[in-house]
């Protein structure tokens, strides 16, 4: 098979390291000693190795090592990664390769080392310029440390660098998050990724103001001498101490102010929680969301081929404990294995490509499907668009922008009930 035939491959690559785990962080992440890490690295590279084998028919495109916090590793050891990868991997010439950094864990020389080894993107997790709201999210890094990241990726040749930026955190108003946007895009950064927070179970946030703290009040009456709700939590700080999350008419004011100010500043919102300057649009996530196959590598990683969709082992002892030269490795890799089914697949084309700005293609539902569009959804799609929610203009369908604002119902309207 030549190269022209290979199809399109994305890798993911995990690393489950972090310095400190931020107080609204879900990911399978966790802190531990250092000795681990080049442990971690080596059995990293054996799967990388194996599963390079049987993905011949594949070229790899993109690649992204997220975490987890992948520059809280040795430097070494993210250059002998990608190094595993080019042995084991067809990657073209031309792939976009990214690594998420934090600034609390970046200094130059990791950089140039970064660069060395071929990653040519770099993702600088900021969230907020304030420094009293990163601190109310667990961040371990000021806004000070991360401009001399910046600056030091910029040294260091970086010409493609994204900032993520979180929205509706504690203690956030429109005129911080206003300052928070005028600092960042004055350093004109080529991609900006502004996501809303959310509380998810099982966070110190979910703890501080998701429903754990509600059960709690609701089950527990004040004990005499105190007032409600005054009694420290597990982080040593009482409800009365939390920072307020901004209501949801302020968090619609920022949710506005965000497109409106990046355009302005020259970035083209190009999904509804990313924005970039022309031609720097994030390949990688763009695959994601076009459903360009992806392979994930390193413990608990998501993949996406074949029509099925897997996780590897995401128990760190028995990830190191597998031997992947024995026969039948990528069973007990991978412990869960679905094959989607065809509705899922078309529930899933539309959930994904619609996030898009420039939406879905019916032409690309009927060479993937066999079917045009409207013999599936077309009651659903009349429907949505005469309600303003969605848009038709030629063979494309996309949300308009109060369908970005509710995106979230409108989506789920494409669930098939006979999936």
């Amino acid at each position: 098979m030549t190269k022209k035939q290979k199809k399109p491959l994305e890798l993911y690559i995990h690393i489950p390291f972090c310095a400190r785990k931020c107080l609204y962080c879900d990911f399978l992440s966790f802190r531990t000693l250092a000795a681990v890490h080049e442990t971690y690295v080596e059995q990293l590279i054996r799967e990388i190795e194996a599963e390079g084998a049987s993905c011949q028919e594949y070229q790899v495109v993109t690649v992204f090592i997220g975490g987890g916090t992948p520059s809280v590793l040795e430097p070494e050891l993210i250059r002998d990664v990608c190094l595993a990868v080019r042995r084991a991997f067809d990657v073209a010439q031309d792939a976009e390769i990214t690594i998420e950094v934090n600034p609390g864990t970046l200094l130059q020389n990791k950089l140039h080392i970064y660069r060395a080894a071929g990653i040519n993107r770099v993702s600088i997790g900021l969230q907020s310029a304030d420094n009293r709201e990163l601190e109310n999210l667990g961040r371990i890094h000021s806004f000070e440390e991360f401009l001399k990241s910046f600056q030091c990726a910029r040294m260091a040749g970086f010409a493609n660098i994204n900032v993520d930026l979180m929205s509706g955190i504690p203690g956030q108003t429109l005129e911080s998050w206003r300052n928070t946007l005028k600092k960042v895009t004055m350093l004109k950064p080529e991609h900006i990724s502004a996501y809303s927070l959310i509380i998810e179970p099982g966070t110190p946030f979910w703890d501080r103001y998701g429903a754990g703290i509600e059960k709690t009040a609701a089950k527990s009456a004040p004990q005499p001498g105190t007032c409600p709700g005054e009694a420290p939590d597990r982080f040593g700080l009482r409800r009365r101490d939390y920072p307020e999350l901004p209501d949801e008419e302020e968090e619609n004011r920022i949710y506005h102010l965000t497109r409106t100010f990046l355009a302005e500043q020259g970035y083209e919102r190009y999904e509804i929680s990313n924005y970039a300057r022309p031609g720097f649009a994030c390949r990688h996530n763009v695959g994601y969301w076009t459903e360009v196959e992806y392979l994930g590598l390193g413990l608990g990683a998501s993949s996406f081929l074949g029509g099925c969709r897997f996780c590897n082992e995401r128990d760190l002892e028995r990830y190191l404990g597998l031997d992947f030269a024995a026969e039948g490795w990528a069973e007990r890799l991978r412990p869960q294995f679905t094959r989607l089914s065809r509705e899922a697949r078309m529930e899933e084309f539309m959930f994904l490509g619609l996030r898009m700005i420039r939406g879905i293609s019916e032409i690309d539902f009927v060479a993937t499907f066999g079917v045009k569009l409207d013999s599936v959804y077309g009651p659903v799609i009349e429907r949505l668009v005469k309600n303003g929610l969605l848009r038709r203009e030629g063979v494309w369908l996309s949300l308009t922008e109060w369908g970005m604002d509710v995106s979230n119902f409108v989506l789920i309207e494409f669930l098939l009930t006979s999936a």
